[in-house]
């Protein structure tokens, strides 16, 4: 299988994909293509929209590429999500695409215009302390679709997001349909009180109390210069309640080496 790696967001370090080609080659099992774009740098981004369109665009157009993985998180694929989603050619139809954090907007465009995709880890994690086992799981989902690597509890078709992410593609052309879907969430380095505000919004939406329930994953909070007096499990569930959102307990994804794979389509 040949797997491409692109940078929607910011640049990929290049002893990440060393690692990750490494781990890639003693499975035996895959090709990395690491497009030359992840190594591009333009102010906070890995090259420009255009550049970072124009990769995106190109591994999904091309047919020997089986699968697309997103290199790593940060802030940008907001700005190039909706025009890589726009009329895809036929050979992008039969990819997965993977990725999480910030990569959620080009899940949640990708997804919507009828392509595979998944919240997992990415190239960018083999840094994280236990990162070869998160590259690992990426790496048995994408190639051989292992069920092993998925977090569990998925009954039924769920879409998994950072919180800050899912909160802001709401209202916007990217926001999924969540009828009778879970709802998965996760958080790093927000604060408790940003957390509420978040879920807030969240919660107060229409389209999303349409969700059969919600699971917290981890959230890594800052500390705030004053306690805020609730947990996130405390948040969560209180704007569950406030909505009339089922709650239902935790999930094993976050911003971390223990990351779980959510398949937006349930497996087979």
């Amino acid at each position: 299988m040949r797997i491409a790696v692109v940078a929607p967001s910011c640049p990929l370090k290049r002893e990440a994909a060393e690692g990750v080609q490494a781990i890639a080659a003693a499975r035996g099992d895959c090709e990395l293509v690491f497009h030359p774009q992840c190594f591009s740098s333009a102010g906070h981004f890995a090259g420009p929209d255009a550049e970072r369109l124009a990769a995106v665009r190109e591994v999904l157009a091309d047919p020997a590429i089986d699968a697309v993985w997103l290199a790593r998180g940060g802030y940008g694929s907001n700005r190039i999500a909706e025009a890589a989603a726009r009329d895809l050619p036929a050979a992008a139809k039969g990819k997965l695409v993977m990725g999480y954090s910030d990569g959620g907007f080009l899940l949640a465009a990708l997804h919507k215009a009828g392509l595979e995709v998944a919240h997992g880890p990415m190239p960018s994690d083999v840094l994280r302390d236990g990162g070869e086992a998160a590259v690992g799981r990426a790496l048995d989902w994408i190639v051989r679709r292992d069920a092993g690597a998925l977090e569990g509890g998925l009954e039924r078709p769920t879409f998994a997001f950072n919180l800050v992410v899912l909160s802001s593609l709401l209202g916007t052309a990217l926001e999924p349909d969540f009828t009778d879907r879970e709802l998965l969430i996760e958080e790093v380095d927000e604060e408790h009180y940003r957390l509420d505000r978040f879920l807030f919004h969240v919660t107060s939406q229409a389209s999303v109390r349409k969700i059969r329930r919600l699971r917290l994953g981890r959230c890594a909070v800052k500390e705030n210069d004053r306690p805020f007096g609730s947990d996130e499990e405390t948040i969560a569930r209180d704007w569950c309640a406030r909505s009339g959102i089922p709650f239902g307990g935790r999930a094993d994804i976050g911003h971390d080496a223990a990351n779980k794979v959510v398949p937006f389509s349930l497996p087979a």
